[in-house]
């Protein structure tokens, strides 16, 4: 079992090991290793109290890899899940190996719809997000923006794309919504 103080069992034995893999064991031998004065087993050292660490509570169901049998004794609270970028995350964890892109990829694609969930909340407040002056687009007159991206820059090859990719969601949210709005004042 995980998060467990003393060193788990090996699952075969070091023969049966040593036969099916090539090269196997080569470094059993102490002096062949130069951490194993850190891997000696010694409780009073690590200042550790506790077999198994106290587990924090879940006040909603976590994420948690296939590849895991429960989430570990700590993990962070600051960004429940919600909305469709919590369903697009829990689908990745519930579905998918951490071992795969598909994984990776869904959450990803979730940091996206996030930040656009995001992006729509703030037109519910009083402060709703500038894309102009947050984007950092006017800096690049004012702070030398065009003179620091000559020479060597390892974002060079993209550098074209930033704006497409930077003010292109923008500009299509808004004339989706000019179009919404010039179809439901004509209709009235």
């Amino acid at each position: 079992m995980a998060y467990r103080a003393e060193k788990p069992p090996l699952a075969e034995t070091s023969e049966q090991l040593r036969a099916r893999i090539p090269g196997w064991g080569v470094d059993l031998d102490p002096k062949d290793r130069p951490a194993v004065p850190r891997e000696r087993f010694d409780p009073a050292a690590s200042g550790a109290h506790w077999d198994f660490p106290e587990r924090q509570p879940e006040k909603w169901p976590r994420e948690r890899s296939i590849e895991h049998a429960f989430v570990t004794p700590v993990f962070g609270t600051s960004s429940p899940p919600r909305g469709l970028s919590g369903a697009i995350r829990k689908l990745a964890y519930a579905r998918y190996s951490e071992a795969r892109a598909a994984h990776w990829l869904l959450l990803l694609g979730a940091d996206r719809v996030d930040a656009w969930e995001s992006h729509l909340r703030s037109f519910g407040t009083t402060h709703p997000d500038n894309p102009v002056t947050e984007t950092g687009v006017l800096s690049e007159g004012r702070r030398h923006g065009i003179s620091s991206r000559r020479g060597h820059r390892a974002d060079h090859a993209h550098q074209a794309l930033d704006p497409f990719v930077v003010a292109g969601p923008w500009v299509v949210a808004g004339v989706a919504a000019y179009r919404i709005v010039r179809r439901v004042t004509s209709r009235s």
